[in-house]
């Protein structure tokens, strides 16, 4: 199955003809696509999967062919080299597997639909029509689609549509391109259009199974985000339009097709009179994010998969600058700092876990590169110590110079560096070098030794780890003057600290507004005086102080116990970002109680305790004037209480529900969640099960889908867990894309844990042919190791999986994922008593 040969190698395509005729009613596709490129050797190899292939005609003679199927491949005999045209006559099957051309189920009143459409990323072009299905193989195309149209359906692509003939839809010539980013659409949609100041089309399009106002935030985020870059890059949207479009059944989050992008529902779509403000920002950010890879990835395409963080990390980044341009009081970087750099400290510290930049040739391989912790989180918080050390105007520089070099052409991390080198004056290669190649992160070490202030870095692990001596070069980003900006060596001593300490007036800190990729771990001496001054700290380093101790603690350098009776400093802050922080470490000691004990009881009252005041304060409904803070704590607090199990908020939550038994969708999107979990829990009955799940089936609101998936899931009656898992396997109710959500509540759930963990062993090759090609696919295993917290569901997790290992995508995954469990295990047994105790006598 490897391709230890790119077939770029043996032929380079120039120029695709691309004929497609599909038929949605006996699920058939027709092909015939014309190759025009450059035959580096006799013997060539095209891409091709699950294809039929008729013939193959070299310059309009028909010639002997062989289809390689392992290898996704027709080899061809040329019997020359140079300048040829390849003709290939093909036929498909139309399936449902979310990729190459597939089709989207939808309702409107109460009749089934279907819209065609595409997903070509990583290398399901081939699935489409015969192709050299790699990044650096770009080339022009000419696509001219026939399909079983209906009177008022639409199609569209890259492209925009310049004639109508005989039924055939055919499509401007495009750009220079990646076949992965080749992207077409067809079907009974809605559309809203827009232009920006430089004359780009801009369009929203989804079913009309939603209503049309949902089309109008996307649109807005859009027009003003790629005018927002195309000043940022200085270099103009390269096509004459950008279409977003919203697809009912779709594998990934979203994908950047250059002039289509296409999305999951949830992240384009959106109630403009009933939508969370977290809801909005996510869907903003995303939208940000695809539209950042027209010039990041599609203007400029990494040449190989290996770098396929220069996409991923790069737009993950460019999103929050795009947001917090646009909308500036939003605060978007603290978004990041709740959910981009948690995932990436906590992955990044279990040994095994890929470096940014990784080696890949097998096909199969590829998709597990899309590691979200990896990829997107920590390569875009190295592009932020980037941006931070060189500063924007070189930052827009260097991009421009590395957009004029590369467009329509490809790249590597090394160009990407150069160009921003040459702007800045900053070898900025030299230092990132320590950070992609690599692995993991450091723990840099301050204390106080023989009066001396010293700082040491070391890889930290959560779990066991080899230390193999890896060093980074760590921009330190102190508050005191004397500590160099970049920390090379392994120790240094800064000096004197009682005359620092005096002169600086502050305690001691680094890693100032946590923008670089480490944690530190302050001695007592300086923590000491850290905690003294804590309530002078601004939210960020609050977030910082807490964010850092949970992890210490989780890598076993600090016991949990010493951070319970810290809780308390930092329950009456009003900014999210300390809220959060203080309800995820308030969350990870719930793993060292056990259902109907003293110590459940007593953890309760300590997040009683912690949520009560800011319950008080919030109350469940907005009120005129609030703060985005307020309306993003809210759901933290109360979700706290209800843990709880405060009377009060339990009955004040269902009295809300009793309001509005007759209109649940129309409860306040930012705590509806709460209220319906708070009645499936105390208040449910089959009926209300029965009702939740047809409104689930009916519904087109995303954001209502997902509240109702977090109440269900938290049943606590067994046979409404049987009827539940029932209805997994059934994509009429839960749609596979949605599926992953479903078995992590019921698995989350104590009461549904066994039954979900039967039920995936006992399904997993329904699960495996099902989405087993997503690129999301091993996050279910990394569900199931989020969860585990016992010896004997660590052997029942190893005795499942370890047969797995060998399976390409997976290894990996499984390896580091028996370490999470084994590391989680050992915590407990070792601190169990001590962490119970601290949270006793913390209680008042």
């Amino acid at each position: 199955m490897a391709e230890m040969t790119h077939f770029y190698e043996t032929f380079q395509p120039t120029h695709y003809n691309v004929y497609l005729e599909i038929n949605r009613q006996n699920k058939q596709i027709s092909g015939l696509t014309t190759i025009t490129g450059d035959a580096k050797q006799e013997t060539i190899s095209i891409h091709q999967k699950a294809l039929l292939v008729d013939y193959v005609q070299l310059n309009g003679k028909r010639i002997r062919f062989v289809s390689d199927n392992q290898a996704d491949a027709i080899r061809i005999n040329l019997g020359q080299t140079g300048s040829v045209t390849l003709t290939i006559s093909y036929r498909a099957k139309l399936t449902d597997s979310m990729m190459g051309i597939y089709p989207s189920y939808y309702e409107v009143d109460g009749v089934q639909k279907q819209v065609i459409g595409t997903q070509f990323e990583t290398n399901f072009a081939r699935q489409a029509f015969p192709c050299v299905d790699e990044p650096e193989a770009k080339a022009t195309f000419d696509l001219a689609i026939k399909f079983d149209e209906h009177p008022g359906e639409t199609i569209l692509s890259n492209m925009p549509e310049v004639r109508t003939e005989n039924g055939v839809h055919y499509f401007d010539t495009t750009v220079k391109m990646s076949t992965y980013l080749i992207a077409f659409a067809f079907g009974d949609l809605q559309s809203k259009l827009t232009t920006t100041k430089s004359g780009v089309q801009v369009g929203v399009f989804a079913t009309k199974a939603h209503k049309a106002n949902e089309l109008d935030f996307a649109l807005d985020i859009a027009k003003r985000s790629i005018e927002f870059y195309e000043d940022f890059y200085q270099t103009p949207y390269p096509l004459p339009h950008s279409w977003q479009l919203a697809l009912p059944d779709f594998s990934a989050g979203a994908m950047e097709n250059w002039g289509l992008v296409t999305y999951r529902e949830a992240y384009l779509l959106l109630d403009p009179d009933n939508t969370a403000f977290d809801t909005k920002q996510l869907v903003a950010t995303v939208i940000a994010h695809e539209l950042a890879h027209q010039w990041f990835g599609d203007l400029v395409t990494m040449k190989w998969w290996d770098d396929l963080w220069l996409n991923e990390s790069f737009a993950n980044m460019m999103e929050y600058v795009a947001i917090d341009a646009i909308e500036p009081d939003w605060h978007i970087w603290e978004l990041f700092q709740t959910s981009d750099v948690p995932a990436a400290l906590q992955r990044d510290a279990t040994d095994g876990v890929q470096s940014v930049h990784v080696q890949v040739e097998n096909p199969a391989e590829i998709d597990a590169l899309f590691d979200g912790a990896i990829v997107y989180a920590k390569g875009a918080r190295m592009l932020v110590m980037v941006r931070a050390l060189i500063g924007d105007q070189a930052l827009r520089t260097g991009l421009k110079n590395y957009f004029e070099l590369h467009k329509y052409g490809n790249a590597t991390g090394p160009d990407l560096w150069n160009s921003l080198a040459m702007a800045s004056g900053i070898d900025v290669g030299t230092i990132m070098q320590s950070w992609l190649e690599q692995p993991g992160y450091p723990v840099v070490t301050a204390a106080v030794e023989d009066g001396q202030l010293t700082l040491s870095q070391q890889q930290f692990f959560i779990g066991t780890g080899k230390d193999t001596g890896r060093q980074w070069q760590i921009p330190l980003k102190a508050n005191y003057q004397d500590v160099p900006g970049i920390m090379t060596g392994k120790h240094i001593v800064i000096g004197d600290y009682q005359q620092l300490r005096a002169r600086e007036g502050q305690p001691f800190r680094l890693n100032l507004g946590n923008e670089s990729h480490f944690i530190v771990k302050y001695d007592e001496t300086l923590m000491a005086d850290l905690l003294e001054h804590v309530t002078e700290l601004d939210a960020i380093s609050q977030l910082q102080l807490l964010q850092d101790q949970r992890l210490l603690a989780q890598g076993r350098q600090i016991s949990y116990a010493t951070i319970v009776p810290l809780l308390t400093k930092f329950a009456a802050r009003h900014e999210t970002i300390v809220n959060d922080a203080l309800y995820r470490v308030a969350g990870d000691l719930k793993q060292f109680v056990v259902p109907d004990s003293a110590q459940k009881d007593q953890l309760q009252t300590l997040f009683d305790q912690l949520s009560a005041q800011q319950v008080a304060r919030l109350g469940w409904t907005t009120k005129t004037g609030e703060s985005h803070d307020d309306q993003l704590t809210r759901p933290f607090v109360l979700r706290a209480s209800l843990y709880a199990e405060n009377a009060a908020t339990i009955a004040a939550a269902h009295d809300i529900f009793v309001a509005n038994r007759d209109q649940l969708a129309t409860l306040a999107a930012d705590t509806r969640t709460l209220i319906l979990a708070n009645e499936v829990k105390h208040f449910g009955t089959a009926a209300l099960f029965d009702r939740l799940l047809d409104e689930y089936r009916q519904t087109s609101d995303a954001s209502y889908k997902s509240s109702i998936c977090a109440a269900l899931t938290g049943t606590t009656d067994p046979q409404l867990i049987t009827k539940l898992i029932q209805q997994f396997e059934d994509p009429n109710t839960i749609k596979p894309q949605d599926l992953r959500a479903w078995f992590r509540g019921t698995l989350a759930n104590p009461a549904g844990e066994q039954t979900a963990w039967d039920w995936i062993r006992k399904d997993w090759g329904w699960l495996e042919k099902t989405v087993g090609g997503d690129m999301e696919f091993t996050t279910y295993i990394t569900v199931i190791a989020g969860i585990f917290k016992t010896a004997a569901r660590l052997a029942e997790f190893k005795a499942f999986f370890e047969p797995k290992i060998a399976t390409p995508g997976l290894t990996r995954e499984i390896t580091m994922d028996i370490t999470v469990i084994e590391s989680r295990v050992q915590l407990i047994t070792d601190e169990q008593a001590a962490v119970n105790a601290a949270v006793a006598a913390t209680i008042k």
